[in-house]
């Protein structure tokens, strides 16, 4: 009965972050009281745990659950896009969940020998050790940090200290709430009363204390979603030509001050295009007040090819240049040993070179646009890379990406959250241009302005407002990445971990 009431909350922790139905709630909605609750479960059967050993399994059981919930999807580009066999598909992404996991077993270990401390001590210790397998999770090797809870808290009270603390930050403030609501009634009410406050705050805050921009000007912006196929997106008898068709003429009609089709929108190398076609968009943009941010491979066999966004802008002899710095594993690179799974799939997968980290901005029409691409939006702590200046700082980020993998599964709604994220921590707004969604424009609240509906061919037409300024979190992580949390979370783990020892 414990396993089985774990489970459920897994899979209620995993819909709390994304609402992955059209009933009930909005789809992609976050249910931050959904997330507490199913975090607070998982804690309760935890402690009733016999053994040190069972609450390992149980937290292992908890976090494979919930994971492969989360990004069940996967299933998709491996088994109808890349021909893996559906069982083997299947087992992959089971076997990433349950890898994942771990770090999770040691939390459940560690708390279960800590359960005779008094309630705060458990709230914190469970809040720091949840934390740092967190943080493990999104960031070594490479990271995939998708679905942390931390996301589940945008339109909650806990949202609010996203410009502070950054998404792995209320994700700590939230496991700590868990672990009080678990706590209730049995050992004391201190981890409580410090969760009210936590949620009390945000409404009786002074103003100033979450306002931390100011608006630099007004940007319009169009945004691109071609919509291609994805299993015909690189067959260059039809997908190819399609998107060099559809984007060109996008391109050519646009009036707005910027421009931005999707990433690989131009899916050749430029030395691959038809004749005069990169020569007309260079001509297109080379005067005017319109400036274009395009998707587009680039490289060659000897120097090694790059994940890019070309800036194609008025005056200026040279396309501006990002080059994707975070790159997807088995996507962008293939890790040694598994060569032979990637061999498996129909996917054009390849070993790309990486970008730096914190790349100049593109100036447009008096603001700084900085792009990312793909999944480089989930790392809020590489993006604080680009306020070490605040005088240089974006002002306005464009994510460009193509979620055609994954079909109109709740990857789109997610991956509009994680951007929510970022515009909340960063106070920034964020234009998302996407082959199949979601292509959406947000404010510096993360309230969605527009949006296309997701799988379908169209163009979106607005306006964002640039701010300038620098939250606390784009301050520290600009300069400590997520160090001051994985110091702070030892610091309470150790100070639990000598009170639970001296309480047994």
């Amino acid at each position: 009965m414990q396993i089985a009431i774990a489970l459920i909350a897994a899979c209620a922790q995993s819909v709390g972050v994304a609402w992955p139905f059209d009933a009930f709630f909005e789809r992609g909605a976050t249910l931050w009281w959904l997330q507490l609750l199913a975090q607070g479960v998982f804690i309760a059967a935890l402690l009733r745990s016999p053994s040190a050993r069972a609450a390992a399994g149980l937290s292992w059981a908890f976090a494979t659950v919930w994971l492969s919930t989360t990004f069940w999807w996967l299933f998709i580009a491996l088994h109808t896009y890349g021909g893996l066999p559906a069982v083997l598909a299947v087992v992959a992404i089971v076997a990433l969940a349950a890898a994942l996991g771990m770090y999770y077993a040691l939390v459940g270990i560690v708390f279960w020998r800590w359960r005779h401390a008094s309630a705060t001590v458990l709230a914190a210790g469970f809040a720091a050790m949840w934390t740092m397998a967190e943080l493990a999770r999104g960031t070594w090797l490479t990271g995939f940090g998708w679905g942390a809870v931390g996301y589940a808290h945008l339109d909650g009270p806990l949202g609010w200290y996203l410009p502070w603390v950054g998404s792995y930050g209320v994700g700590a403030l939230a496991a700590f709430g868990a672990a009080a609501l678990a706590l209730l009634g049995g050992k004391g009410i201190a981890p409580a009363l410090g969760l009210a406050a936590l949620l009390g705050l945000p409404w009786i805050a002074p103003s100033a204390w979450s306002h931390w921009t100011q608006p630099t000007g007004t940007l319009s912006v169009t945004l691109l979603q071609g919509n291609i196929p994805q299993d015909e997106k690189f067959e260059t008898g039809s997908g190819v030509p399609l998107a060099l068709q559809w984007y060109g003429q996008q391109l050519h009609a646009s009036s707005t001050a910027l421009v931005v089709a999707p990433e690989t929108a131009v899916p050749l190398l430029p030395q691959q295009l038809p004749e005069g076609y990169w020569q007309a968009l260079q001509q297109r943009f080379a005067s005017g007040n319109t400036t274009a941010l395009l998707g587009i491979p680039l490289g060659s066999y000897a120097m090694g090819y790059t994940n890019s966004v070309l800036g194609l802008a008025p005056g200026q002899p040279e396309p501006w240049r990002y080059d994707k710095h975070h790159l997807v594993p088995f996507g962008e690179f293939i890790p040694p040993l598994f060569k032979w799974f990637t061999r498996m799939m129909n996917i054009p997968l390849g070993d790309f070179n990486r970008g730096p980290l914190g790349q100049p901005s593109l100036q447009v029409a008096g603001e700084r646009v900085a792009p990312n691409i793909c999944y480089e939006d989930l790392y809020g702590e590489e993006l604080a890379s680009r306020f070490n200046d605040a005088a240089q700082a974006p002002t306005v980020f464009a994510n460009v990406s193509n979620l055609g993998w994954f079909n109109d599964s709740i990857a789109l709604d997610q991956h509009l959250n994680i951007s929510r994220a970022r515009a909340l921590e960063f106070q920034r707004p964020f234009v998302r241009a996407t082959n199949t969604g979601a292509t959406a424009i947000l404010d510096h609240h993360a309230v969605v302005q527009k949006i296309l509906p997701a799988r379908t061919r169209g163009v979106l037409v607005g306006e964002v407002q640039g701010r300038t300024g620098v939250t606390p979190f784009a301050w520290w992580a600009s300069r400590f990445g997520l160090w001051p949390l994985w110091v702070l979370c030892m610091l309470v783990a150790a100070m639990a971990w000598g009170l639970g020892r001296r309480a047994r």
